[in-house]
């Protein structure tokens, strides 16, 4: 059993007490230990004024059928009762000292913290606050390391609500867990939302930062980009591992319920995903990701030169009528869309065949994509915005 003692002040005694009472309360239905030799699993999850939803996280961790024999909380300045309520719900709580670099500093802060205490083979799952893990997460990440895979990611699937943006990003998600299964579990991006690594890959990410192999400072995650995910993703690839998130590790994450929280979001993402290319240059891991912002750039201006032509075509000479070829294809089109996110329920189907929803969100974001690309030729400075 991993047992590290949180940093000592006021906040840090008080959340100890708490954690105290919960397993003296649990430890009475504990389940049999398993063998020692199993390697250790400890979470991290990085959390600033999430006391509404951190109990749920937490819990989805007690459920889990390999339990972690270690959970914390990382308070990064918070101001509500995030470090209380994550020790009533049997967490330990590790608090942040003068960090200014958002998610990847209060990491960087913890890990540091953590990792002295794990050995190589040891494993160190970081999860998001806003969401929950599949019961089966930790189990199968678990069987699928091996000596060529570095960490495994989640497959996010959105939280129910939202209205009808959030089921766009319903039907969204699903179809990236779509793709992911098409394609073996081979991760693109190792998830905020919930990945595993083996402590010595960490160790070898920041001693690789530290040559200056790799960039974003000296730390664990990089502090220089926006999106720490993405980067460490690149990070762990460019030393030759594999980053996979095969369909048991199911996460629920949140969506965004407003169009400025989701603008806000993946304006964040793309810039981000860019800038980390642009820092990274043409690598033999890297290559694909080029290949897929040019992908997504040409077919973004594909779809904007199409709806400008059929708008002055239909203005100057009338409605062109029904192409047989055209039709096909066009059906083709909707069969593949209403097939990938079939497991998002009826109103997904309903809403893919109508196809015009879809435009209206593929428009939107399209117009993120521009932005982003704008904003990084022009070396504005992209601010991180919480949503």
């Amino acid at each position: 059993m991993l047992d590290l003692a949180p940093p000592s002040g006021p906040r840090a005694q008080d959340a100890r007490r708490h954690a105290a009472r919960r397993h003296a309360a649990r430890r009475a239905h504990a389940a049999p230990e398993e063998p020692a030799e199993r390697p250790r699993l400890a979470v991290l999850i990085p959390a600033h004024n999430e006391a509404d939803r951190i109990g749920a996280a937490i819990d989805g961790l007690r459920d889990q059928t390999r339990r972690p024999d270690l959970v914390v909380v990382v308070c990064d300045n918070c101001t509500d009762d995030t470090a209380g309520t994550a020790a009533a719900h049997g967490a330990q709580v590790f608090h942040t000292q003068g960090n200014t670099h958002k998610k990847a500093g209060a990491l960087n802060q913890a890990i540091a913290w953590m990792l002295p205490h794990l050995d190589d083979r040891d494993l160190l799952l970081v999860q998001d606050a806003d969401t929950v893990l599949d019961p089966w997460f930790a189990e199968t990440a678990l069987g699928t390391f091996n000596r060529k895979v570095g960490a495994v990611g989640g497959v996010f699937y959105g939280e129910e609500g939202g209205g009808f943006l959030g089921l766009l990003q319903r039907m969204e998600f699903h179809r990236y867990a779509w793709e992911l299964e098409r394609t073996g579990g081979k991760a693109q991006v190792l998830t905020g939302t919930g990945t595993m690594f083996r402590a010595r890959v960490l160790r070898e990410v920041r001693a690789a930062r530290r040559a200056g192999v790799i960039g974003g400072g000296t730390g664990y995650y990089s502090l220089a980009s926006l999106t720490e995910d993405d980067e460490m993703t690149k990070a762990v690839k460019t030393l030759g591992y594999r980053a996979m998130s095969p369909a048991g590790c199911a996460v629920v994450t949140e969506v965004m319920p407003s169009l400025g929280k989701l603008w806000h979001q993946r304006l964040r993402w793309q810039r981000g995903a860019l800038e980390n290319l642009r820092d990274y240059g043409w690598t033999k891991v890297t290559a694909r990701y080029f290949l897929q912002q040019f992908l997504m750039g040409f077919g973004a201006l594909s779809f904007l030169v199409y709806l400008t032509y059929m708008a002055t075509f239909t203005t100057l000479y009338g409605w062109p009528g029904l192409s047989p070829f055209w039709t096909a294809i066009g059906l083709i089109f909707v069969v593949e869309k209403t097939v990938s996110v079939r497991r998002a329920g009826p109103k997904a189907v309903l809403v893919a065949a109508l196809m015009v929803p879809e435009m209206l969100y593929d428009l939107f974001q399209h117009a993120v994509y521009f932005t982003s690309l704008w904003g990084l030729l022009r070396r504005s400075e992209e601010k991180w915005v919480a949503t």
